[in-house]
């Protein structure tokens, strides 16, 4: 379905049309309740007053038959997905029809019903229908312009995942274990054992549940709740009221440098087990397409990317936590991760594929997604100083902007003060003084008694606020 253009707009077909060419042509069927009602879009379910929408996410251990029903609701939502975003591109494409999530989940009942898809009623409704709602608003982002068109599911390539809302599960909460309990899925009738690594609010319900299976072969389940997150206290310097700040360059020598000259190690994930890794794809190559063994290496690669993954994320997250409770403000910069890992073409492509794992193996973007939500969580800032802002070749002892530097020089020395620079450090520094300076400038604009918001961006201030 493209775009929609001013031409596509004045042969769109709506009214008694569009709806004869739904029911006659695309097969889905009229409203058959509440035919008097004038139809109302849904509205989302915003969280309560003072809560925040948070998500806990758990080991889980499904019986056999429980792992053959999960993995049957999979592909069940997996196909559903595919046919509904078959259809709404049949619609716009063969008859200048809209479609939407009302449409698609009447289509969704004469699936379940006809003779070839009968297997679809051994799924929960309630999962197809988030699967449909998920391809809806696939479709909004697209719209939009801030998403591709939606592509269809491959079982190689997305994830295994289903999710429940509050009609497709049973919560019952341990009263001596409170944060703890059973959860019954629909179409199961024994609850699911979890790994209760840590409780869930005491007395709060979920609101709905994300079961998935990743490729090796784990199941996990991800609780969302509205919950109540308590803002740490205000981190200030003792020599002043002024808020404590922290500048952080994100780098690849090492992973994260502050402006006091401590520096965090780049995990090398990649690096530490890559002659590991290298072994197993080349055992995989040379086992023969579609047999166990080829099936049962594929699972090793897959345990081995699982375990860079978990070590990455509990790295990332100690690392982020620490940086949000010592610090009131936080100054990074703004990176453009997706053009930083651009494929590589032309010369000098293999030594641009090896800077682009090293940066997905960094994990820059998870870093700055954690430090974006803790810091809207526990009352911090998190300052985004603009991408083109001279913090490597900018001496931060006299403000003197030097020329341009290459990746390898790591030192450098001020041409107009003579004060010698760790590159890292300096980057560090440069950001924390321009970060404060924003902060400034936000806050004194604000009115009494409003607090600093969790993020400012440079980008998105104006070009007044930011020369003042």
């Amino acid at each position: 379905m493209a775009e929609a253009t001013e031409k596509d707009k004045l042969i769109r077909v709506t009214g008694a049309e569009a709806k004869r060419v739904k029911r006659e042509a695309l097969g889905v069927p009229d409203r058959a309740k509440h035919q008097q009602r004038v139809a109302v879009p849904m509205q989302r379910r915003t969280p309560a007053a003072d809560t925040r929408q948070r998500v806990y996410r758990y080991r889980c251990y499904p019986t056999p038959t429980q792992a053959d029903q999960l993995i049957k609701t999979f592909g069940a939502c997996r196909w559903t997905y595919n046919e509904g975003l078959a259809l709404r591109d049949k619609a716009w494409r063969e008859h200048r029809v809209s479609l939407g999530f009302a449409e698609s989940c009447r289509a969704l009942t004469g699936w379940r019903n006809a003779e070839g898809t009968r297997w679809l009623q051994e799924v929960s409704s309630t999962v197809l229908q988030q699967a449909l709602r998920h391809l809806d608003t696939a479709f909004g982002l697209f719209f939009k312009g801030t998403a591709k068109h939606p592509r269809r599911k491959k079982k190689s390539r997305f994830r295994d995942s289903a999710t429940y809302v509050r009609t497709g599960f049973r919560w019952v909460e341990d009263p001596e274990r409170p944060g703890t309990g059973l959860i019954a899925l629909a179409k199961q009738s024994a609850p699911l054992r979890i790994r209760w690594s840590r409780p869930l609010p005491a007395g709060v319900r979920p609101v709905k549940l994300t079961v998935s299976r990743d490729r090796a072969g784990r199941f996990f389940v991800s609780v969302l709740v509205e919950e109540r997150i308590e803002p740490l206290p205000p981190v200030f310097l003792r020599d002043g009221g002024a808020p404590k700040a922290v500048g952080l360059d994100l780098g690849l020598t090492t992973l994260v440098t502050l402006d006091d000259g401590e520096k965090v190690d780049h995990p090398r994930l990649l690096k530490r087990y890559g002659a590991k890794l290298t072994q197993l794809q080349r055992s995989l190559h040379r086992k023969k397409r579609g047999s166990s063994n080829r099936e049962k290496a594929r699972q090793e690669i897959a345990r081995l990317y699982a375990l860079m993954g978990d070590v990455r994320r509990d790295a990332l997250d100690q690392l982020t936590t620490r940086l949000v409770r010592e610090n009131q403000v936080l100054v990074v910069e703004d990176l453009s991760i997706a053009s930083l890992v651009r494929s590589p073409k032309g010369k000098g492509r293999r030594r641009k594929a090896g800077l682009n794992r090293a940066i997905l193996d960094a994990s820059w973007g998870e870093l700055l997604k954690q430090l974006l939500y803790k810091c809207a969580w526990y009352g911090r800032t998190l300052v985004i100083v603009d991408r083109f802002f001279p913090s490597t070749r900018r001496c931060s002892a006299c403000g003197v902007t030097g020329p341009n530097l290459d990746l390898a020089v790591r030192g450098w020395s001020c041409g107009g003060c003579g004060a010698v620079h760790d590159r890292d450090v300096n980057a560090a520094r440069n950001l924390r003084e321009e970060g404060m300076r924003m902060y400034a400038l936000v806050a004194s604009a604000l009115p009494p008694g409003r607090a600093v918001p969790s993020m400012i961006r440079a980008s998105e201030m104006p070009d007044v606020v930011l020369t003042a």
